[in-house]
C-alpha cells in the first residue's frame, strides 16, 4: 500500500478556523492599541508645548503674536493654545494667561475610535501657580494615567 502524504481537507480546515478565531481576537485588541498610543503621543507632542507657555510667560510675552509657541500639528491632531490656533508664523493667536489651555483635538487620521466622539481632546491646563494638569475626553480605557479621562 502507498503511504498517505500531506493534509487532509479536515486538517486544512481546522488550521484556517484556529487562525481566523485568534484573528477575531488580535484585530479588535490591535486596534485598542493603536488608540491608546495615539492618545499617548498626541499627550507628548502638546507637552512640548507647555515649555513654550512658560518661557513667553515667563519673559513677559503675553500679547497676540508676540511669542513663537513652536507647535507643530501632527497627522492624527490639531492643537489650539487658549481656543486659537497659531498663525502662520507659529506666534500665539490668542494672549497668554497665568490660566493658558493648550488642547489637541483629534483629526481624520487618528483611530477610528477616537474619531467617532466630536470632541475628543487631550487639555492641559495651567493654574496661578504653574502647575499644568492633563485631562482627556477619550474613552477611560484609551486615556493614559497621567491624562485621565474627565
Amino acid at each position: 500500500m502507498n503511504a498517505q502524504k500531506g493534509f487532509t481537507l479536515i486538517e486544512l480546515m481546522i488550521v484556517v478556523a484556529i487562525i481566523g478565531i485568534l484573528a477575531a481576537i488580535a484585530i479588535p485588541q490591535y486596534q485598542n492599541y493603536i488608540a491608546k498610543s495615539q492618545v499617548s503621543r498626541a499627550m507628548g507632542e502638546t507637552s512640548s508645548v507647555k515649555t513654550s507657555v512658560e518661557t513667553c510667560l515667563n519673559e513677559g510675552k503675553t500679547e497676540i503674536a508676540a511669542c513663537a509657541l513652536g507647535i507643530t500639528d501632527s497627522n492624527i491632531q490639531t492643537t489650539k493654545v487658549n481656543a486659537v490656533v497659531q498663525d502662520a508664523k507659529g506666534l500665539n493667536g490668542a494672549v497668554l494667561t497665568e490660566g493658558t489651555t493648550i488642547i489637541a483635538t483629534f483629526d481624520k487620521s487618528a483611530a477610528k475610535t477616537l474619531q467617532e466622539a466630536s470632541k475628543n481632546s487631550i487639555t492641559w491646563t495651567r493654574d496661578a501657580t504653574g502647575t499644568w494638569k492633563c485631562t482627556s475626553t477619550v474613552q477611560s480605557k484609551y486615556a493614559p494615567s497621567a491624562c485621565p479621562a474627565a
